[in-house]
């Protein structure tokens, strides 16, 4: 599920999440927010790494569960990585217990956003980012 959207601009946003209605409601965040912003997205954690690699993302908002290869190892071995250990990481997780912020931390994410998704939120990621 690896698409690479038109582009509105040079900086990419690399969005990895298995479930397609976050996708969808980020892309439309994406297009709402006055800034240019290239799309890219990823439906589990290998398919992340490998377009983290080949597309240098300014961000990459990140499904902690996810198939194949889950959030917080793509987020180790992205860190790992001399390529991509400088690209910051927004963790994504349902899981909101107290605790799973940290862990997600731990794993490498710069930052931890429950689901579900807060719009405004994401807003203000993007234009601090991307504006």
């Amino acid at each position: 599920m690896v698409r690479v959207e038109a582009q509105r601009g040079e900086r990419t946003l690399l969005v990895a999440d298995d479930e397609p209605r976050n996708i969808d409601l980020i892309r439309m965040v994406v297009e709402e927010v006055d800034v240019p912003i290239r799309l890219a997205t990823a439906g589990n954690g290998l398919e992340a790494i490998r377009l983290a690699r080949e597309l240098g993302p300014a961000l990459i908002l990140l499904d902690l569960k996810m198939p194949v290869l889950d959030g917080w190892e793509a987020a180790r071995q992205l860190k790992a990585d001399p390529a991509t250990r400088d690209i910051p990481i927004v963790a994504l997780s349902a899981q909101a217990m107290p605790g799973d912020r940290e862990v997600a931390l731990a794993a490498g994410c710069d930052g931890y956003m429950a689901k579900p998704l807060d719009v405004a939120a994401i807003m203000r990621i993007l234009q601090e980012r991307f504006g």
